[in-house]
């Protein structure tokens, strides 16, 4: 996709976090901003900031969990604004702590919304993206995509499944000849946004800004990349994967302190809606 100008861009959790960001930033290149989150006043304000610096905004209450619901907003946006050109599916929560000392509601929502959510919202809305002469995919994953998260083992396994269902659906897609859309799996490490207060940063590895992470989505997207990992350092963890034993992965981990880095993890929990205990973005 050379040109973002014009282009109807539906990115959900749009209301906070990297997902304004990234909205922000695609308005800057003169899209079409079509944002979704649950909370209609951070969106109503993004809508607000949007159309004040002269971009074009339109936003939809969502829970992403709700799969009626998101046929619903499919059928609006259609009839109201047009087929979309880029799904950005930036939506997800996180909990960290030991695994038992978290409700298994808890963990099981982090699924729902991270992985089957997201695969509910590329099943809906491809149709649509098939449809155009060009268009664009991009699933926000997580470095801990492709290494063990102790203290984050559901959100960790949770992404691991987007980074595989990500590469195979380019993959299935070049295969049915579908050459004008392209699938991007974003792997960032830990974000500056809140969503992870109270991690240790694991050494070698600097936090991350939604403005990074932005710059990051609109390039790959630009540029159909099916790949983005961030930091540099954190690209090394796909090879390692497949070359380093096991124990001395464990080693390495614990060297490093990615082993630990979630232990100590508040997130938004203070203040996030009891459903949502930390919604937005990140790795």
């Amino acid at each position: 996709m050379k040109t973002l100008k014009g282009k109807r861009v539906l990115i959900t959790g749009a209301g906070h976090g990297i997902g304004r960001t990234q909205s922000l930033a695609f308005a800057r290149e003169g899209a079409v901003v079509i944002g979704t989150d649950m909370n209609a006043d951070s969106l109503s304000q993004l809508a607000n900031d949007i159309r004040a610096a002269g971009g074009d905004a339109h936003t939809y209450q969502l829970d992403v969990t709700d799969e009626e619901r998101i046929h619903d907003v499919r059928d609006e946006i259609n009839n109201s604004i047009g087929p979309i050109d880029c799904l950005v599916n930036n939506a997800g929560v996180v909990n960290g702590g030991a695994f038992l000392d978290i409700p298994l509601e808890k963990h099981l929502l982090t699924y729902q919304v991270n992985t089957l959510a997201l695969v509910a919202m590329t099943h809906i809305f491809l149709p649509d993206l098939l449809s155009r002469e060009q268009s664009h995919i991009v699933h926000i994953a997580s470095a801990s995509g492709y290494v063990g998260l102790p203290f984050g083992t559901t959100y960790a396994s949770s992404k691991w499944a987007v980074i595989g269902f990500s590469e195979s659906l380019r993959q299935e897609l070049q295969e049915l000849g579908y050459r004008q859309i392209g699938v991007t799996a974003i792997c960032p490490g830990y974000i500056k946004t809140g969503m992870f207060d109270g991690v240790t940063q694991p050494r070698g590895m600097r936090l991350l800004t939604p403005e990074l992470i932005a710059d990051r989505v609109i390039s790959a997207v630009k540029r159909n990349k099916p790949l983005v990992i961030e930091p540099p350092i954190a690209r090394l963890a796909p090879m390692m994967l497949g070359i380093v034993p096991t124990r001395m992965l464990d080693s390495i981990s614990k060297l490093f302190g990615m082993n630990t880095s979630m232990q100590q993890w508040r997130g938004h929990r203070e203040t996030a809606p009891s459903k949502e205990p930390a919604v937005g973005e990140r790795v």
